[in-house]
């Protein structure tokens, strides 16, 4: 037996029951819910405290970014373009009908107009549109992200600290000056850091980090953070959205947090498979985060004028509660009439409400070891060379880590964090060309078939993998954690 197979062999672990295929990460799902709901609630009822308790435009943004980065290390460059169909179509869906009634309100006509096909900057809306659809500057932000991802990434892989300093120095700089420089540019260096938070959760390296580094950098960061937004409160008192440096530095703690310290969760089911309600909630609610995020303002501004109509207070504690249950209402309608726009862009099927997959139990398989051979050492019978161009060998013998499925045995001379947990993702409807590499193979040597993940997204996906991946770059292998997008 080689070294590299008795390494493999030696790191793994006691058997473990076969995960179960078509698992979402639950996590990653309450998570995104969390920040959607937290989002609507805010706008509703204005509370500044619910930015401190949870920042979820920092959140989203950090999933997003972890996705895009599983996404380019999939497909490369033509990842902007697939982030892209899933970010745009359901834009365009709220523009075909709010940019004609701006318009026949009074909006003037521009070349300005066409930012709604592609919000590179803040589009034109009259002042109806400036109330309703002032969510826009979300999307904006988002589309420069994915735009400047393939630079960024690589970039960050090779010097991380210098790259989560830079928008920080940016929006210190700014804050200490009093310079207002262009949306798109004091967003950047509001929200890059949390974007880059979401490539190290990609990557693997908030998984890594001791856990008693992470909290002491989350408690430094919370502690200046908080010091500066309880010194420096704004209009709204200590409304985070009012204070640009006191929201970065008290986010970038939170994401450590929830990111690096507290533990993913697998999807709850019966022990039949099927889905518990909780489940097809979370499930229903991230399908269709796209459309209640872009409608969501709307639905609050039709629920206010209808209430000054018929001379309804949304004021105290029943009107507040009146408020949440006809934007909530609004919302159905709003997914029912245009949720379809989300399958249509991820290519799935049109469904008026998502449905949550049962799990199926996965078939005990030997997993692909991801360690390269060394070059002097003969090829073997269970060798074969992965699509991505390095050669990998398959994993044999009594108590590998092939001995249960979801756990892929690492060389430790490579990947001194030895065995990781993958749990295995759903069948993407992606074309076979865009499909991952990375697959399980049964019997250590024929290939049990691709298994894609639908990474799209922030607002725009819902589903990840959850553990770590093999990744190459410049000659040498990192692991990747991949999870899935106020």
């Amino acid at each position: 037996m080689s070294p590299s197979r008795q390494r493999a062999s030696s790191s793994s672990g006691p058997s473990a029951p076969p995960a179960p295929t078509g698992v979402r990460d639950a996590y990653v799902d309450l998570l995104r819910s969390l920040a959607i709901v937290r989002v609507v609630g805010y706008h509703c009822l204005g509370l500044a405290w619910l930015t401190v308790a949870f920042p979820a435009v920092g959140v989203m943004f950090a999933l997003a970014g972890s996705l895009m980065a599983a996404s380019l290390d999939r497909a490369g460059p033509a990842a902007v373009v697939h982030r892209l169909r899933r970010l745009l179509p359901p834009l365009w869906a709220l523009a075909a009908i709010c940019v004609p009634v701006m318009l026949l309100g009074g909006m003037r006509v521009s070349w300005s107009v066409l930012l709604w096909l592609f919000p590179v900057h803040d589009p034109p809306a009259d002042r109806w549109g400036a109330a309703t659809l002032g969510m826009i500057w979300y999307l904006r932000e988002y589309l420069w992200f994915v735009l400047l991802s393939p630079l960024a990434l690589p970039a960050f892989r090779r010097q991380p600290v210098i790259c989560l300093l830079v928008p920080l120095g940016l929006l210190v700089a700014c804050t200490l000056t009093g310079a207002k420089p262009p949306g798109p540019i004091s967003d950047l260096a509001l929200y890059g850091d949390c974007w880059l938070l979401g490539f190290a959760q990609h990557d693997g390296v908030l998984r890594r980090m001791r856990r008693s580094v992470l909290l002491l950098g989350a408690g430094a960061l919370g502690g200046l953070g908080a010091a500066w937004f309880l010194t420096h409160p704004g209009p709204r008192g200590y409304d985070l959205n009012d204070i640009p440096l006191g929201n970065a530095l008290w986010t970038a703690a939170f994401l450590l947090v929830v990111l690096g310290v507290v533990p993913s969760l697998r999807r709850p089911g019966r022990a039949d498979g099927a889905p518990t309600r909780t489940a097809r909630l979370l499930t229903a609610l991230n399908g269709r985060a796209m459309t209640v995020y872009l409608w969501h303002q709307t639905a609050i501004g039709l629920t206010v004028v209808a209430a000054g109509r018929w001379r309804v207070h949304l004021t105290g504690g029943t009107g507040r509660l009146l408020l949440l249950a006809a934007v909530a209402a609004l919302l159905v309608a709003a997914v029912a009439a245009f949720g379809w726009v989300e399958d249509l862009a991820a290519r799935r099927r049109p469904a008026l409400i998502p449905r949550c997959r049962a799990a199926r139990p996965e078939p005990r398989c030997r997993p692909v070891s991801p360690a390269r051979l060394d070059p002097e050492e003969p090829r073997q019978p269970g060798d074969r060379q992965d699509p991505g161009g390095w050669p990998v060998r398959a994993t044999h013998g009594e108590g590998a880590a092939g001995d249960h499925g979801g756990v892929v045995a690492v060389d430790e001379r490579l990947h001194p964090g030895g065995v990781q947990e993958v749990h295995p993702p759903e069948i993407d409807d992606d074309p076979p060309a865009a499909r991952d590499p990375y697959r399980l193979v049964q019997g250590g040597a024929q290939p049990a078939g691709r298994q894609q993940v639908d990474l799209a997204g922030d607002l725009d996906d819902h589903r990840a993998v959850v553990g770590e991946r093999p990744h190459l770059q410049h000659g040498t292998p990192h692991n990747h954690g991949v999870i899935a997008t106020t």
